[in-house]
């Protein structure tokens, strides 16, 4: 898996320049659905899957504490 901290997926999500059509929650949701589908596949590592969904746990549980733009704020390099 090629995104390894909260920041990365931040900047991942600003990098794709979505506008205001997409939120960060939603698309945090979305990849959490995309790992946690991934983590059926037989063929796959686990381990870095199950990283990137407590990642991206942490991040929603962010969202919710101290606002969506608060965490553009933080995580933005």
């Amino acid at each position: 898996m090629g995104i390894q901290s909260a920041s990365e997926y931040v900047n991942f999500f600003i990098n794709l320049n979505m506008g205001k059509s997409v939120n960060l929650l939603s698309f945090v949701n979305n990849e959490k659905l995309v790992l946690k589908q991934k983590r059926e596949y037989k063929n796959l590592e686990k381990d870095p899957i199950k990283k990137g969904i407590a990642i991206l746990e942490e991040l929603v549980r962010e969202i919710n504490e101290i606002g969506e733009t608060a965490v553009l704020e933080k995580y933005q390099e």
